[in-house]
């Protein structure tokens, strides 16, 4: 499967991105047993983790089912450097065109940062797959049915950012079409086995068999 074809069936599945900050090669292995296995098919190692290339290249060996690449991808020549080691997603805190051209270039899913229509707009035009609503602690439900209203139809747009099982349910109802969870899911020092203890609980929320 291509990348993007990748990315469209973890939409219509899980649409819930593993931001994985701080990771580190030697967990990659474990970590990433302990969130697909429950369901996630969307895996990102920021690329200011410890050698966050290892371990990009690490699951997308074990894991070919699921979409993996890197956050904080801030120029083009980090998206070239994720390419080589076999990343597929390329995510950044930010709208940049000459990222979102890159991997557009190399044929990769690209979600940009941003937070106001000027930014939303730019980066669909540039090419970008998706938005990442970027930081969601800046926004509401309410923004993000606000620029719904106005972005082309379909353009999914994920808020990143102070996401938890508990609220997912009206980003959902304010047509959020999925989020990056972060640091409620992993964290430097956090055990596997409390990994998929949490990436199960947002699995459940997700399939909206749970509120908390």
């Amino acid at each position: 499967m291509t990348a993007l074809a990748t990315f469209q069936a973890a939409m219509q599945q899980l649409p819930l991105i593993a931001i994985l900050r701080g990771l580190t090669p030697a967990e990659a292995a474990d970590m990433g047993d302990a969130i697909v296995e429950p369901g996630f098919r969307l895996l990102e190692v920021p690329l200011n983790s410890p050698r966050p290339l290892e371990s990009i290249a690490s699951m997308r060996q074990r894991f070919p089912q699921a979409l993996v690449g890197a956050g904080t991808v801030l120029n083009a020549q980090q998206v070239r450097e994720v390419h080589a080691a076999g990343g597929q997603l390329i995510v950044s805190p930010n709208f940049n065109a000459e990222v979102i051209a890159e991997a557009v270039r190399l044929d990769m899913v690209c979600l940009p940062g941003v937070m106001t229509p000027t930014e939303a707009f730019g980066a669909l035009a540039a090419g970008a797959t998706g938005l990442k609503l970027f930081p969601a602690e800046l926004a509401s439900p309410a923004v993000v049915k606000a620029l719904l209203a106005v972005l082309p139809a379909g353009t999914p747009l994920m808020p990143v950012g102070g996401i938890a099982p508990h609220n997912m349910g009206e980003w959902r109802a304010a047509g959020a079409a999925g989020f990056g969870i972060g640091s409620s899911l992993y964290k430097p020092g956090k055990t596997a086995a409390a990994v998929r203890e949490d990436a199960t609980k947002f699995v459940s929320a997700w399939a909206g068999t749970i509120t908390a």
